[in-house]
């Protein structure tokens, strides 16, 4: 007879983000999965890690003109432009059905100046416990004309202080579009991140031959998918080997349960998965399914066993 698989009891995937504790490591990413219950048709949200929103301003916000997503070879650009109803607004009319679900909530906010981000961390201040942490995404344009906040440190600081006005756990949202992602770590840490999301997507262009012209209204967008991962996975094993203490969240082209493991093996304590989502809405389940096979397949018993492993000498 052929030998009785392997079972799933004993596994434990619990994952530890700072003071936030997970039942699994998969979480949706911000901008994937939309304010609400929008995948919900698809999978259960209860059952995820967390779902992490699109970024919310303090204001509502009209985002960019369309085309607003193109495909690319090895994934998609998008300039979607931040778009959406403002904290208040989420909080009211949006919130409620996802607390409904059972999910945890990580909210994610921007700003286009450090009294901006502060405004709507403070709006989140009397969120209800279903919003278990902040994700503080510094890598979007700053249309104060000062670029990307997290390119740099004193930006980065100043930012994570402000937003320290949410009451609650705050991870920081950094991009790979640096030249020492380490020091812009150090500065969000020190500034007072529990986490640091690594990566958000990178600057790309998409032209449309026949109109000679950016296929994308906004001009330049944001590189996400296949393409990310090994960007993504250089910042989470460069970040964690100088931090080996800081907790960090992976994301950037996780369509596949072993693309999840390399990032724990780099150092991530969980990860988010994005694009993948738009070709399957069920991916972020797929990822968490595919992560459990693997750990059973490979005789891990507990999720920790995995973290960091690509930086120890056994």
């Amino acid at each position: 007879m052929p030998p009785a698989p392997k079972q799933l009891s004993n596994l434990n995937l619990a994952a530890q983000v700072g003071s936030v504790t997970l039942p699994n490591p998969v979480m949706t990413a911000s901008g994937t999965a939309g304010l609400s219950t929008e995948l919900g048709a698809y999978l259960d949200l209860g059952a995820l890690g967390a779902v992490v929103t699109k970024s919310l301003a303090a204001f509502a916000w009209p985002g960019n003109p369309p085309v607003r997503v193109t495909q690319t070879s090895a994934g998609m650009v998008n300039s979607v432009g931040l778009q959406g109803p403002g904290v208040e607004a989420w909080l009211h009319n949006d919130l409620p059905a996802l607390g409904a679900t059972g999910a945890r909530v990580v909210a994610s906010i921007w700003g286009r100046s450090v009294e901006e981000y502060e405004q709507a961390a403070a709006m989140l201040a009397q969120a209800p416990a279903s919003v278990v942490a902040v994700e503080v995404n510094l890598s979007c344009p700053n249309l104060g004309g000062h670029g990307i906040f997290a390119q740099d440190a004193m930006a980065t600081g100043a930012v994570m202080s402000a937003t320290q006005a949410a009451g609650r756990p705050l991870w920081a949202k950094l991009t790979p579009m640096v030249t020492n992602i380490v020091e812009i770590a150090e500065a969000a840490i020190a500034g007072g991140a529990e986490a640091l999301t690594l990566t958000n997507t990178v600057p790309a262009l998409v032209l449309d031959p026949a109109t000679r012209r950016s296929h994308l209204g906004g001009g330049m967008g944001g590189l996400s998918g296949p393409a990310m991962h090994p960007i993504a996975l250089r910042a989470v094993y460069e970040v964690h080997a100088a931090m080996p203490t800081v907790p960090i969240v992976g994301v950037g082209g996780i369509a596949h349960g072993e693309d999840a493991i390399n990032m724990f093996l780099a150092g991530a304590n969980a990860v988010q998965v994005g694009t993948a989502s738009f070709a399957n809405p069920r991916a972020t389940a797929v990822v968490l399914e595919q992560i459990r096979q693997w750990c059973v397949a490979n005789d891990i018993k507990d999720l920790s066993e995995l973290h960091g492993g690509a930086h120890r000498n056994d």
